[in-house]
This record gives structure tokens, sequence and C-alpha cells, in this order.
């Protein structure tokens, strides 16, 4: 226990540091922006980290839920405690997010604390920091689009497009069948089960928002498109 409180405190004094580096660095720029930074790397680096573990270290998620946890794993799950510890003390002291959001780093807490508690799950664990992540950064691109005016771009459709479809085939669509694999397995302790269906179902609460967004910028689209067929069809019989 004295071990992994240490270990855990310098994986959130890591990324402490790293916010204030931003910060003073970033001087002009605001609190948020900074701390979507933080997210950004974290996206990032836990997306490729995990990716390994899950791709080439091993061993494979769906058919070795609840094996005991590698080093490797061990890693990553500290890097991602220390993470939303921090994003969620940040996310308290800013009032910056809602209920579901809050619901989701505490889940996520937990269900790390879990598994580095009781030496086991961290292969599917990874597997879920992995699906959960990987949208992350295109989350974050969006907001950064939208800081800069950028959104209303072709980059911007590019990143939603790519954020919805993501977000429903892995979080959603392959996150069914983990939940599947962990809850059919025999090795995996019942908190761990409990604590992948509890996330399982938070992903559903967030890809209602997605689909209402996706509709939404559909229809905007759909309308922009056929106001510019009404101005081509216009200019062109002005220049009969």
């Amino acid at each position: 226990m004295p071990l992994f409180l240490v270990e855990t405190s310098c994986s959130l004094i890591g990324w402490i540091l790293l916010y204030v580096l931003l910060c003073y660095v970033n001087g002009g720029r605001s609190s948020e922006w900074n701390c979507r930074l933080v997210t950004l790397l974290h996206g990032i680096l836990i997306v490729a980290v995990t990716a390994y573990i899950c791709f080439i270290d091993g061993p494979w998620p769906f058919t070795h839920a609840g094996m005991e946890n590698t080093p490797l794993q061990i890693l990553a799950l500290l890097l991602s405690l220390g993470y939303f510890l921090f994003d969620m003390a940040w996310c308290l002291y800013f009032c910056s997010e809602g209920p579901v959001m809050l619901a989701h780093h505490t889940l996520s807490i937990l269900g790390l604390v879990a598994a580095l508690g009781t030496g086991r799950s961290g292969i599917e664990t990874c597997a879920v920091l992995f699906g959960g992540e990987i949208t992350n950064p295109l989350l974050q691109a969006r907001w950064f689009l939208r800081q800069t005016g950028h959104h209303e771009s072709c980059a911007g459709d590019a990143v939603d497009l790519l954020f919805v479809v993501l977000f429903t085939s892995v979080r959603v669509g392959v996150g069914s069948c983990m939940l599947c694999c962990e809850l059919v397995s025999p090795r995996p302790r019942l908190l761990m089960k409990f604590g992948g269906v509890a996330m399982y179902t938070l992903s559903w609460v967030f890809m209602v928002d997605v689909a209402r967004f996706a509709c939404r910028k559909t229809r905007a689209r759909y309308r922009q498109w056929q106001e510019w067929r009404k101005v081509s069809s216009a200019n062109r019989c002005a220049g009969e």
C-alpha cells in the first residue's frame, strides 16, 4: 500500500507539473486551454501505450480477462490514475463539468484503483482505457478548432466525422464485445464486472449525446447544401 500511494502521488505530481509548465509557457491562454493540452497529451500517450499493450505485448484482452497485471500494464494504469485525479480536482475547482463527466472520472478512478489494488484485470482495464481515450484527442481538437474559429471548415467536419465513427465503432461496438467477454470469464472479480457494466452504461449516455450532435450537424450541413444549390441555380439563371 505505501508503494502504491507513492507511485500514484508521483504520477499525480507529474501531471500537475506539466500543467504548471504549460500555464507558464502559455501565459496568455486560459486555464482551460492548458488543461485541455494536458488532456490531449494524456490521450495521445495512453492510447499509444495501451495499444502496444493490447496488440503487441499482450495478452489478448478478449480471452485473458482477469489475468495478473504485468509491469507495463501497471505503468499505464498509474499514468492514467494520476491524470484522472488531476483532472477531477481541476474540474471540481473550476466547476467546469456536469454530473455525467464527473461520474465518468469517478468510475475511471475507482476502476484503476481496483485493478491496481487487486493486482489483476490490468489487461482489460488497459483495453477500456484504449477504447475510451482513442476519441479524446479528437474531442480536444474540436474544442481547439472552435476556440480558434476554424471549426466551421473541412478540418472541423473531418474531425467531427472521425469522432462519431470512432466513438460508435470502438467505444460502443467493440466495448460491447469487451463487456461480454468480461462477464462470461470466470477470472475477473465481481467488482470489476460491476465496474465494466457501469462504464458501459455511461458510454451509452455519452452515445445519446453523440447521436444528437451527429443529427444536428447533418441537418445543418444539409441546409447549407440546399442553400448553396439555390444560389448556384440563381447565378446560372442570371448568367443566361
